[in-house]
């Protein structure tokens, strides 16, 4: 069922910041920053020769990485990004094996304009799972 690893997701207090560090310290190319209302975040990808590393910002108040933050204030690995071909497929499955799926359990449009779905952490070893269709 998984692919490849899309991403991996770190939150940020500091969007510019972060993106600064990546692209000065570490010579790494940083896309423009991508505000994802629907999802509470802003967002920035770093591009590596075999995935991404996602640096996300609060969106908002009530954005779910201005939680995150709270309890992390200088930031830290949020999520993990793997693909699967057919997301809905996938839900179907992991639905079936116990595995619950966040929100409404119906994918929503994430940032790099496909379906994507988030699964509780709890469900596997304390990550947060994101899901994206390819």
């Amino acid at each position: 069922m998984l692919g490849r690893v899309n991403h991996v997701a770190i939150a940020v207090p500091d969007l510019e910041a972060a993106a600064a560090s990546y692209r000065g310290t570490l010579g790494a190319s940083v896309t423009e920053p991508q505000a994802l209302p629907e999802h509470g975040v802003t967002v920035a990808f770093v591009t590596l020769p075999n995935t991404k590393v996602e640096l996300l910002e609060p969106l908002g108040d009530a954005s779910p990485i201005a939680a995150f933050l709270e309890k992390s204030p200088s930031g830290g690995m949020h999520h993990i990004c793997y693909e699967v071909e057919d997301i809905v497929a996938a839900r179907d499955r992991l639905l079936q094996a116990g595995a619950r799926v966040l929100g409404d359990g119906n994918p929503k449009i994430g940032a790099h304009g496909k379906p994507v779905l988030f699964l509780h952490p709890k469900d596997f070893q304390g990550t947060l799972i994101e899901l994206e269709e390819v």
